[in-house]
């Protein structure tokens, strides 16, 4: 009969294996949103339909950061977009007011399936809103009754050739005895670029307006989302303050209420797995931010900064610095104080900078980041050597008793007070501490989970591959061998442990190693690499010590 049961269960176990690949395969790849291959086209010259809409009042802030914006403009279809091409951004202007309104990243392809397909961040197709605006209000062009300026440029496309290490991109406009330019400057390597308008005012009057700079991006779901277990990133836009430098807010702040700070310096930004977009302007300038939801039901951070003043006759020139690309956190830091935080490892970040730090510097050593997360798992755990030593000579020793324990269990049968008062007396004699296997454990729990938190969040281990079939570990195990060989080593891990005194207990703990299998077959590789490497190495040490510690207690 046992032989039979065996054989059943591993047949269903091999059943189960084969149908969840199945389900995988047919339900489970992630799919590529239509928006991202149309956005990272190159030869779609022509404006997407529906960005038409994108112009108009809920756009383009006023001077005064009220939203008495003005009417509408007649859409203009069919206008060609600016192509512009970096080492490591690709990216269409719309001459209609000069907006980004489509940027892919060549370095990082879409998926590894379609390596020619670059990550699409910005799109203003019909799939997915996700767009980058500025301009000039009050005097300004952009604050026009009639709508955004139709700006001109000297050519279509602008590519950076090898050799060359900026690349100028001017659009022009003028109206009313005032020229403007609109300028990006693009250097090579970099993803941030600068964003400036120059005001030439050649006629008789004063000219008085504002720069405005704001991120639209419309409810959808977050295309760079790796995981399918529900653990998503953080998706929405954020800020810097004076008193709060990462200020998170979120889409459903927006939709209850309209945000305005004012504020010196500082950056805008706007928030998803691995990659973040973020306006900062001028570190000596105090804006107003705000964030709204247009009627289209688009959502919009941006500033406005201060008010410019040109005499007749004179000129002038204000500008902001774009950042559109991965949460890398040496580039975020250097460009504004603050924009680093938005690698946002959680409340445990005290811990996951150092322990970020540390796995890139074993990564400069070792070139892969498989092995890199591996080297990481043994030095934490040599780090808490003593306390994990400590907890398992609790459970040995636990262990050890655990035939006395079954028989105070059988003398007192149901009297729970004088079982306890056994367990207290049998504790006592053998001088086991009964919290003594828990608490190391808990003192490990935040660096543990700061480690998962560096894991899901760094960019660095996007589409990384480790060794065979693991080509991403950013992404779930294709096969499942990680998480079935985790529940494997969960499971040896547990017969190494006492078996607890409660019939209930016991029998939630054999269920333990099935349900975290079965939750950690979409958890990312990286993650799941690293809880294998930590049970294996429990296992070996608690082996170790358990030895040791029946060793001695049979000599006693």
């Amino acid at each position: 009969m046992d032989i039979q049961r065996s054989i059943l269960i591993v047949a269903l176990a091999v059943v189960s294996y084969i149908m969840v690949l199945k389900w995988n395969e047919d339900y489970g790849q992630p799919q590529m949103p239509p928006q991202a291959v149309a956005s990272t086209a190159a030869q779609s010259q022509s404006l997407p339909t529906g960005e038409a809409q994108g112009n108009g009042s809920a756009d383009v802030p006023s001077a005064s950061n009220q939203q008495n914006e003005p009417a509408s403009q007649v859409a203009a279809t069919g206008r060609a977009l600016i192509q512009v091409e970096t080492d490591v951004l690709k990216l269409a202007i719309d001459p209609q007011g000069g907006d980004v309104v489509q940027l892919a990243l060549p370095a990082y392809p879409r998926s590894l399936q379609n390596r020619d397909v670059p990550f699409a961040l910005f799109d203003n197709g019909n799939e997915r809103t996700y767009i980058a605006q500025s301009g000039l209000v009050g005097d300004g062009p952009d604050a026009r009754a009639s709508g955004r300026p139709l700006y001109s440029a000297e050519k279509q496309q602008y590519r950076l050739a090898d050799g060359q290490d900026e690349l100028v991109v001017e659009l022009k406009f003028s109206e009313a005895g005032v020229d403007y330019v609109k300028r990006f400057s693009f250097k090579r390597g970099d993803y941030a670029f600068a964003v400036s308008h120059r005001i030439a005012n050649h006629s008789d009057k004063p000219w008085n307006g504002n720069l405005f700079a704001q991120l639209k991006r419309d409810a959808s779901g977050d295309p760079s989302q790796t995981s399918a277990t529900g653990m998503a990133t953080y998706l929405g836009a954020a800020l810097w303050t004076a008193d709060e430098p990462y200020k998170k807010v979120p889409m459903g702040d927006m939709d209850d209420a309209n945000l305005r700070e004012t504020v010196q310096g500082g950056w805008v930004a706007w928030l998803q797995h691995y990659f973040v977009t973020a306006w900062v302007p001028s570190k000596d300038d105090t804006n107003q931010v705000s964030t709204r939801k247009d009627s289209q039901g688009n959502y919009i951070i941006g500033f406005v900064g201060p008010q410019l003043n040109v005499a007749a006759g004179a000129s002038a020139e204000t500008s902001a610095t774009l950042y559109a690309g991965p949460k890398s956190q040496d580039k975020l830091e250097a460009l504004s104080p603050g924009l680093e935080l938005t690698v946002d490892y959680g409340f445990l970040w005290f811990i996951a900078q150092p322990i970020f730090w540390l796995l890139q510097v074993i990564h400069s050593i070792l070139g892969n980041w498989g092995w890199s997360i591996i080297v990481l798992t043994v030095l934490i755990k040599l780090a808490f050597f003593p306390l994990s030593a400590a907890s398992y000579k609790s459970m040995a020793r636990m262990r050890a008793v655990a035939p006395k324990l079954q028989a105070l269990k059988e003398q007192y049968g149901d009297d729970r007070q004088k079982m306890s008062q056994g367990m207290m007396e049998l504790y006592k004699k053998e001088k086991i501490n009964p919290l003594g296997g828990c608490l190391p454990i808990l003192v490990q729990m935040p660096v543990f989970l700061a480690l998962y938190w560096t894991l899901l969040e760094s960019v660095e281990i996007r589409q990384a591959p480790w060794l065979g079939w693991i080509v991403d570990l950013s992404i779930k195990d294709p096969y499942f061998i990680l998480p079935i060989i985790m529940g494997a080593t969960m499971f040896f891990q547990q017969t190494l442990n006492p078996t607890p005194p409660d019939p209930m207990q016991a029998r939630v703990m054999k269920l333990m190693p099935i349900i975290f299998t079965f939750f950690f077959l979409w958890f990312p590789a990286g993650l799941v690499l690293y809880w294998v490497v930590n049970n294996v190495l429990s296992i070996a040490q608690q082996w170790y010590i358990n030895r040791k510690i029946e060793a001695a207690m049979n000599k006693a």
